[in-house]
């Protein structure tokens, strides 16, 4: 009797000993996205059990049930548009194939340009170049000497105009050339842009990188230094860059580590926060705000046409300042990305804008005046990498291409241009411009009858339907064919920049108008009447499945085609 009693007050021990920590796990699982953008490990397992299948001919203009003379309607309008594609950039198609056997970058973007199943079909028939000759004004030039207007920004690059950049490339070089590519010591302009970008983050210290992967590399790394925690946490769908611990999902070939990917604006996450005791810091990417908890869009996963977007500034300034504040009651380093945002929400960035100050900030792309750039500005508590008692440990963080002259130079061209009159009157009305020219543009696609609808966070857009369909990618080839050049990842994000003059901007109405009457005109936004987003998942579903059971669906080519 006295063992069965001593044998149940272990036991009961144990389980009351247990009981916190089974109840943080439950709230940090509740914190997740109830995606799988939320459950990074649930997400590499699926990954791995999708089989490759291709859609054959037939299949390829029929999956969602067409009647025969729509996929007729499909498939003579696909020819037609490959033809002129074909006929009009012959020289630069021809030497994308070429490259594309030697560059592996090319291989990648081509197969996830569509859903998997229509990309072997589409490579072999429908080619897009991707070589430019020049740039002037708003618009790019192929090899063939077709112009396009150009809303790939460039990856976010070109915020002030392409004219701007060659600018600040020419005059950098020239303040520096004296000096040349001398690398370890500084050019004084190095001095001047620290102070400069003090000024505009509000924080102590500035360390110069060559990306702004290793920025955030860099700041996560000195977050965990000064905590002594090893934790991070960032929000569903964010991208911070390709390394291991910030990318966790699929595309990274490691496990998560010590990330946690929870959901944003969410109060269950501002309780883990407030609870646990081993966070580092918390990542935020302030693009987010556009599609929270949701994966930077591209017209690969357009498998029903489901894509979502919408941004609510006070919603999102509210969320931030939340965040802050929890962060500073546990001791959590709040890190803000504005490698992709900086600069183009507002001339202070994305803080400035939200009004919210964090411990550090990390910004890239455009600040390098057109050459690559990473820069980490932060709390000097947080920005130094060693400790004052104990000389052996460090915090070891050097790169032989930091602080490049001919890079600083030009990025010392592009902090003046920031600082002028002109600027701050581009940036005073920015918000009601660019919203009036969206809903300009949505106005024009309503009276067309499209299903399409733009949505956008300043100069950044993306593209969402307002239909279901299996065929919304297609989108993207018919408005290269009007001349407007987009990024590899298709109608998923449209970028523009701050030299578009209303004229441009009509230009850029007027083609998409073209380019969704032309979709509409070869059959592509026919659906069935009782289509919906579910039941077009379901039909993947299955087709996945039956591939996977190894019973090739109606129509599925076993073998992949196409080029790179």
């Amino acid at each position: 009797m006295d063992q069965t009693l001593t044998l149940t007050l272990l036991g009961s021990g144990l389980a009351l000993a247990t009981l916190p920590r089974i109840l943080r796990r439950l709230q940090l699982s509740r914190a997740k996205h109830p995606s799988l953008t939320g459950h990074a490990r649930m997400a590499r397992r699926v990954s791995r059990l999708i089989p490759y299948y291709a859609y054959d001919e037939r299949r390829f203009f029929d999956c969602d049930g067409a009647p025969a003379e729509i996929a007729a309607e499909r498939r003579a309008s696909f020819d037609h548009l490959a033809r002129t594609l074909a006929r009009r950039h012959a020289r630069t198609v021809e030497m994308t194939r070429a490259a594309a056997q030697d560059i592996s970058d090319l291989q990648f973007t081509g197969r996830y340009r569509v859903p998997f199943q229509f990309s072997a079909y589409v490579r072999e028939h429908l080619s897009l170049g991707a070589f430019l000759s020049e740039s002037d004004g708003v618009t790019v030039t192929d090899l063939d000497g077709r112009q396009f207007i150009d809303l790939t920004g460039a990856y976010g690059v070109n915020l002030f105009g392409t004219d701007f950049y060659k600018r600040c490339i020419r005059e950098g070089a020239r303040r520096v050339e004296a000096l040349g590519p001398v690398l370890g010591s500084y050019h004084p302009c190095v001095a001047w842009n620290a102070a400069e970008l003090k000024r505009i983050s509000g924080l102590d210290e500035v360390s110069f990188h060559m990306s702004g992967t290793e920025a955030v590399m860099q700041a996560v790394r000195l977050a965990r230094y000064h905590t002594g925690r090893k934790r991070i946490v960032r929000f569903s769908g964010a991208y911070h860059g390709w390394w291991d611990d910030v990318q966790p999902g699929p595309g990274n070939p490691l496990a998560p580590g010590h990330t946690y990917t929870l959901r944003d604006m969410s109060e269950r996450t501002l309780h883990v926060l407030r609870t646990r005791r081993d966070i580092a810091c918390v990542l935020v990417n302030p693009l987010q705000a556009l599609h929270a908890n949701a994966a930077a869009p591209g017209d690969s996963t357009l498998v029903d046409g489901s894509r979502r977007a919408g941004f609510d500034r006070a919603a999102y300034t509210e969320w931030l300042q939340q965040l802050r504040q929890v962060c500073t009651d546990r001791g959590i380093v709040l890190i803000l990305d504005e490698v992709f945002v900086g600069f183009r929400l507002a001339a202070g960035g994305a803080q400035a804008y939200f009004g919210v100050q964090a411990d550090l900030v990390t910004y890239g792309k455009t600040l390098g005046g057109g050459l690559p750039v990473g820069v980490l500005c932060g709390r000097a508590a947080l920005m130094r990498r060693f400790r004052e008692d104990r000389p052996a440990d460090i915090c070891f963080a050097r790169g032989t291409f930091n602080s490049h002259p001919y890079v600083m130079g030009a990025m010392q061209v592009f902090l003046e241009h920031l600082s002028t009159p002109e600027v701050e009157a581009l940036y005073g009305d920015l918000d009601a411009r660019w919203n009036q020219r969206r809903e300009a543009l949505n106005q024009r696609l309503a009276e067309a009858g499209a299903p399409v609808r733009l949505e956008g966070i300043g100069t950044i857009w993306t593209v969402t339907y307002t239909q279901p369909g299996r065929y919304h990618w297609m989108l993207q080839y018919y408005l290269r064919a009007q001349g407007l050049a987009l990024s590899w990842v298709g109608t998923g994000r449209l970028i523009f920049n701050l030299a578009f003059a209303d004229a441009d901007f009509e230009r850029v109405v007027d083609r998409f108008v073209a380019a969704v009457h032309a979709m509409r005109e070869g059959g592509w936004w026919w659906a069935p009447r009782d289509a919906d987003h579910r039941s077009i998942r379901r039909v993947v579903l299955g087709e996945i499945l039956a591939r996977r059971l190894g019973r090739p669906g109606a129509g599925a080519a076993d073998q992949p085609a196409g080029r790179p």
